[in-house]
């Protein structure tokens, strides 16, 4: 029998272990042959059959962990904007990171990404390679990206997208927009699927805790309410016209630990909602790298951390309202991700521990319609293209550009397909959307989701672009995240039918309850040395 090492020897109950092996012996001893034992005798004559007489703890679910690496070259290009941009130097790697879960009946994969984005076709290839390969089903498969602007070419256009436009709109899309690198998609495809193999290979019986910390000093809403009735995108620092932040923060840091049954640690989940913009400087998986650099450092562990995005489309780690000089590139980075990454170890160093968890999937695609440019701006905008690209401020004919390119996506595809899926782990429920994702659809969710502890992740199984709210579609809304463009058009109720459908996938299954920490025994006595009068004398 396997004896559980979290026991101390000191708790063990050495003579009453002894009497009951000499018991099963058929001897009839009594107390005396004990006391005139020495006691270091008695310890070495005991102390197998005293572990030997503690239960075995088990677990109904394993869990396994790994990551992969999906760096990208120097020199391939670093999307995340509306033009061309190149990666000239390095500072850390970029990941894949997975955690598997098994209960013995059924086996979900979620899948970290350190990539702004994650194409609908490399979810789906993934997906069935790992359901033919390693027999999980594809839609126990979520993959989310972190949205980090300093990764691989993963968008914003695809290859082959626009090869039946016009040669004008073609030069547009392939010559001067961001272009996802086909070699590169196929890796990221490969290491998904290797990843997700080596988290099988490593899966043990585990220990699983849940919690929600709190950090509300590195994220902050973006768009701003003015004094003109409009909210508008980042109006710069200590501008008088800005009245109050436009929308909400979600300052829950949610978190997943999962331990084998001596105790060490597996692996970590970590949700926040923050666009990972604080760029290092240079290839990077962005703040996230520091976030996992401060976990595995202060519990000396190499145990891999899976980031799964919130709903953050509107929030960055920029405060509009502060009249503090930013901080420089590598230190805001630090600052990001290692106060989440601090906040995370303080929740894994108190959460209860279970070893049943519930495993569950749902998942429902929604066709959406696209916003159609009128027939007036698609016009003004192919003038603007076709006097070329201007010296100076080029923000009229970038989107003008991509006005273009979007009239062409709506003859080809008018809608698009958004997925909303649930992985549910124990308590937990992921609850996933394709978008970059306005925060107070991610607080409606929660609000409205049947499970102690639900973690909304943006960016997953494919990308749709922007979808804010319908508010900031009315009068008094605005801003970078409403313009129309060929990486953001939904119709205005998109991001409403999302929370609904993730609302409902979450209620059609059975929560596990939360974990409760042990409870104390009934009151015996107090403390003899402390049950005490004051002493004068």
């Amino acid at each position: 029998m396997v004896a559980d090492a979290s026991v101390p020897w000191r708790s063990l109950d050495f003579k009453a272990a002894g009497l009951a092996w000499f018991s099963r012996e058929g001897m009839d001893l009594d107390d005396v042959f004990f006391v005139m034992i020495p006691p270091r005798l008695l310890f070495l004559l005991l102390f197998p059959l005293a572990l030997a007489a503690q239960p075995v703890m088990t677990s109904t679910i394993k869990a396994g962990f790994a990551e992969r690496d999906i760096t990208p070259d120097i020199g391939m290009e670093q999307p995340g904007g509306y033009g061309k941009s190149y990666h000239l130097k390095f500072h850390d790697a970029c990941k894949v990171r997975v955690a598997v879960f098994d209960d013995g009946k059924k086996r979900v994969a979620l899948v970290g990404l350190d990539t702004l984005v994650v194409p609908r076709k490399v979810v789906l290839d993934a997906r069935a390679r790992i359901e033919k390969e390693l027999h999980i089903p594809g839609d126990c498969v979520m993959i989310g990206a972190s949205h980090s602007h300093s990764s691989g070419p993963v968008g914003m256009v695809m290859p082959g997208e626009f090869d039946g436009a016009s040669d004008l709109v073609k030069k547009l899309a392939y010559e001067e927009s961001s272009c996802a690198d086909p070699g590169f998609l196929l890796r990221v495809t490969s290491e998904i699927v290797e990843g997700v193999r080596a988290a099988l290979q490593t899966r043990v019986p585990a220990q699983i805790g849940y919690g929600f910390g709190h950090e509300d000093k590195v994220a902050f809403n973006r768009r701003l309410r003015m004094k003109n009735g409009q909210s508008w995108s980042h109006p710069g620092s200590g501008n008088p016209d800005i009245i109050e932040y436009a929308g909400p923060i979600d300052p829950q840091v949610g978190v997943i630990g999962a331990w084998d049954m001596e105790g060490r640690l597996l692996g970590v989940m970590v949700n926040y909602a923050c666009h990972a913009t604080a760029s290092p400087g240079g290839i990077s998986a962005n703040w996230i790298y520091y976030l996992e650099k401060t976990i595995q450092g202060a519990l000396d562990t190499r145990a891999p951390v899976v980031f799964m995005q919130g709903a953050c489309g509107d929030v960055t780690q920029v405060d509009n309202l502060s009249p503090n000089r930013r901080p420089e590139a590598v230190a805001w980075s630090q600052l990001v991700g290692g106060r989440i990454g601090a906040e995370a170890v303080r929740v894994l160093l108190a959460i209860p521990k279970t070893t049943d968890a519930t495993l569950d999937v749902r998942q429902q695609v929604l066709a959406i319609p696209r916003r159609k440019p009128s027939p007036a701006r698609v016009q003004k905008s192919l003038e603007i293209a076709m006097a070329g690209k201007p010296k100076g401020d080029t923000t009229d004919y970038l989107f003008a550009k991509e006005i273009l390119m979007l009239d062409h996506l709506c003859q080809t595809s008018p809608q698009v397909d958004a997925e909303v899926q649930v992985i549910q782990v124990g308590a937990a429920a992921f609850v996933s959307n394709p978008a970059e994702y306005f925060c107070q659809f991610g607080l409606d969710i929660k609000k409205g989701s049947p499970f102690a502890f639900t973690f909304p992740v943006e960016l997953a199984n494919g990308i749709v672009g922007y979808v804010p709210t319908e508010e900031a579609f009315g009068p008094n809304g605005g801003g970078y995240e409403t313009r129309l463009t060929a990486y953001s058009n939904l119709v205005i109720t998109a991001g409403r039918q999302m929370a609904d459908a993730g609302i409902s996938l979450a209620k059609a299954m059975k929560p596990d309850a939360a974990p409760q920490a042990p409870k104390a025994p009934p009151f015996a006595k107090p403390w003899t040395y402390g049950s005490v009068p004051p002493e004068l004398e």
